[in-house]
């Protein structure tokens, strides 16, 4: 795969704010012009909410697992009728797992971009499968993108069922349970991985994600500049923010936003479909917009303005497929513009495909 680099002007580099990213850095996949275009439209965005000034919580030195266990239960996110249980458990493996306990025999699958499966058809999610074909997990982006905020290396979920819970306070539920788990050091090392430059991957409607190093080496974090823009009532929101279990947990909250639209469809045509007919879906649980304004009341205001989706976005659905990179946590910067699961998973693929992650030691040099 030929690689493509794109060059800015230092002078345009100078001027830009220290968080903010002008350079594309070396394209891994999209059309190099396209992703120009799209990285001028971004930083023609105001930021909506910046944080990017808030304390940085030192890099953690030693592994962690939970204390103990603890279950909760809901309505399954594609049975809505039927309850379901995960149960979060202390473990020894190095990472996180996911375990089918209704599937006796099978290993359980650890979340890594090596089990993806697919990232949805109609209902866009990420599912992660190993061996047998039954032994999958779908929707599982607002389960393992807590494993880059929330502080816990190693752990394993116990899933009834393939189709995790859906709650209507969207992860909240999944954070204070692990808080209630505590936390216990493990005789590990955390491992830290970044790139040495920034590359990016670029969709077919003018989406991009980049991923670059860290600003500061002696205080390295995971910086993130996430923009949306939307033909609905969501419309623009960019928000800028480092990584922290704070952060993690006040965004939790964030649910899944659909349009109108998607939901009449989903009422009418989409009942012929399996994955559609039985979605647990419903005004509590998940943001609806309309063209012009919301159906129900959205979360997450900065100033008179909702920024729920764009939370969302950035720490439940993108940082889920960081999450993906079982090697070690990511620090560096992220930014990502009108992106997706679909072009999210393709970025680290092409992580490794093109072999540009490295352990954050080898890229300081200590």
């Amino acid at each position: 795969m030929k690689k493509l680099k794109i060059g800015y002007s230092i002078q345009q580099f100078k001027t830009e704010r220290k968080h903010f990213m002008n350079d594309p850095g070396i394209l891994l996949m999209g059309s190099g012009e396209t992703i120009k275009a799209s990285y001028k439209q971004m930083n023609d965005q105001p930021v909506d909410w910046d944080l990017s000034d808030n304390p940085v919580e030192p890099l953690r030195r030693q592994q962690t697992t939970l204390a103990r266990s603890a279950s909760i239960s809901g309505p399954g996110t594609f049975m809505g009728k039927a309850t379901r249980t995960i149960t979060f458990e202390p473990s020894q493996r190095e990472g996180w797992w996911l375990n089918r306990t209704d599937l006796p025999g099978s290993l359980p699958i650890r979340v890594g971009i090596s089990n993806v499966w697919t990232t949805g058809q109609i209902v866009s999610n990420i599912v992660l499968r190993s061996g047998n074909p039954h032994n999958y997990v779908r929707m599982v982006e607002h389960l393992v993108s807590l494993r880059m905020g929330m502080g816990i290396d190693n752990l394993t979920i116990n899933l009834d069922s393939g189709d995790p819970p859906l709650f209507e306070q969207g992860s909240l539920d999944v954070v204070e349970a692990l808080e209630q788990c505590g936390k216990v050091s493990v005789d590990r090392p955390v491992k830290y991985v970044t790139v040495k430059e920034p590359v990016t991957v670029g969709g077919t409607y003018g989406d991009f994600l980049t991923l670059a190093p860290p600003d500061d080496l002696d205080k390295p974090q995971l910086m993130v500049d996430c923009a949306l823009n939307f033909p609905t009532a969501i419309g623009k929101q960019r928000i800028i923010f480092p990584l922290s279990a704070e952060l993690t947990k006040m965004a939790s909250v964030a649910r899944t936003n659909t349009s109108l639209a998607k939901v009449i469809y989903c009422a009418t045509i989409g009942r012929i479909f399996a994955d559609v007919r039985n979605l647990g879906y419903n005004k509590q649980n998940v943001s609806i917009a309309g063209k012009k304004r919301y159906v129900n009341e959205p979360r997450l205001q900065h100033e008179g303005k909702a920024l729920e989706a764009a939370w969302h976005r950035a720490v439940l659905d993108m940082l889920a497929a960081i999450a993906l990179i079982p090697e070690g946590l990511f620090v560096g910067k992220i930014k990502s513009y009108k992106a997706g699961h679909r072009l999210d998973c393709e970025m680290i693929k092409q992580l490794y495909l093109n072999q540009v992650l490295v352990p954050f030691e080898e890229y300081t040099g200590k």
